[in-house]
């Protein structure tokens, strides 16, 4: 089989047909990122979603940062408060909000809702966590403002509880578990009194907006989810790790799942947190598996769950050797090519493994090509924005 025959050029046809092939129209359509802060790879999933907005009915986006900041993004797109410039600052997390080509999106969000009633959302999916993590502050009190008495506990108590922001967001709890205040007594009540909140919120949803209502949701899951990390950044057995990462991507696919509610979406992150597959991290001389974001959201999802997984020719300096399946990709005639995955699978047939000398870039792994729908190709990686290991 010639490899032409399993692909095409990326372009809008191209993205029609592909969602045309699936099975149903997926709710949430992942693309994933070989390498964050591939500068090239932005301006496709900005291209990519202009076309789902105009010709598929998309009205919405996500991308792996904070939930919370991501409120600040949704209320500037939606509505226009603030400025671009402060936007950027304080909406994303992991220095996302340095990258041109999320800047340029949400100038274009904002400059399409101003012509259009019915309005494009942006949503962040990550919890406000990545290894170490926020304090439950935030989450909590916004919670809390939003419901109506009796309540379980006064402000005053939870503000006496969560005590300075610093005692939570104490980095040196990563490497050390006995940093960590997440199993101290006032952790463990406010985890009991964050429940009480939860359930309240369940009884009161009725005097609340549309809009409360989503928000509190938000708020609540992720008050429980920063606890529930917290605790477990306390523990010291060999599972604290394995059982971190795995909430971390539980989080993000409950907020995904919550994305899918408002209808479809295209979701942005690394390919390793919306494959379909579980994940395995070597930390030392632990292997860590968990089940990924997307693994988690195709259980609930089932086929309205698609992913396109990218990989990378040339990333600067780095070539991929000829047998390797980006080194076979790299011979198609376009710069950017979209390819049926699973017929990828039957057209290579044992292809070496890509070791790449960049350490932020995550080779294809030929082995997962049947469990993923399809691949964004770039022949070549040039504007590498920033190094960050996922």
């Amino acid at each position: 089989m010639d490899i032409k025959d399993v692909a095409r050029p990326l372009d809008g046809v191209g993205v029609s047909a592909f969602l045309r092939s699936l099975p149903a129209k997926p709710l949430l359509l992942g693309l994933g990122e070989a390498r964050h802060f591939v500068g090239e790879l932005g301006e496709l999933r900005n291209e990519i979603f202009w076309h789902l907005v105009e010709h598929e009915g998309y009205r919405s986006v996500a991308i792996e940062s904070d939930c919370l900041r991501g409120l600040v993004v949704d209320d500037y797109i939606t509505t226009g408060v603030g400025t671009l410039d402060d936007v950027m600052e304080r909406g994303f997390s992991h220095r996302f909000g340095t990258s041109p080509a999320n800047r340029e999106l949400v100038r274009c969000m904002r400059a399409y809702n101003e012509e259009h009633d019915e309005k494009l959302r942006f949503f962040g999916f990550d919890g406000p966590l990545e290894y170490w993590a926020e304090s439950p502050r935030q989450a909590l009190t916004a919670l809390y403002a939003l419901l109506d008495g009796p309540l379980p506990c006064t402000m005053e108590t939870l503000d006496t509880l969560l005590g300075p922001d610093d005692r939570w967001t104490n980095e040196a709890t990563v490497m050390d578990p006995s940093k960590s205040i997440g199993r101290s007594a006032d952790a463990q009540r406010l985890r009991l009194l964050t429940d009480d909140l939860v359930a309240l919120l369940g009884t009161q949803a009725p005097r609340l907006s549309a809009e409360d209502r989503e928000r509190a949701a938000l708020y609540g899951r992720t008050a429980v989810g920063l606890l529930r990390y917290h605790s477990w950044m306390a523990d010291t057995s060999t599972a604290r790790m394995t059982r971190l990462s795995a909430l971390r991507d539980a989080m993000m696919a409950a907020n995904l799942r919550a994305v899918a509610e408002q209808g479809p979406a295209l979701v942005f992150a690394h390919n390793l947190h919306l494959q379909r597959n579980q994940s395995f991290m070597r930390l030392g001389d632990q292997l860590l598996e968990w089940w990924s974001a997307g693994a988690i959201a195709k259980a609930y999802l089932g086929d309205r769950y698609a992913f396109l997984l990218s990989a990378l020719g040339a990333v600067g300096d780095d070539t991929p050797p000829p047998d390797t399946v980006e080194g076979i990709l790299s011979t198609l005639p376009w710069d950017h090519s979209l390819i049926d995955a699973r017929r990828l699978a039957e057209a290579v047939t044992k292809p070496a493994p890509r070791i790449s000398h960049d350490f932020a870039y995550f080779p294809l792994d030929p082995a997962q090509l049947d469990t993923i729908d399809g691949v964004v190709f770039l022949k070549e990686a040039v504007r590498l924005e920033a190094v960050r290991l996922d």
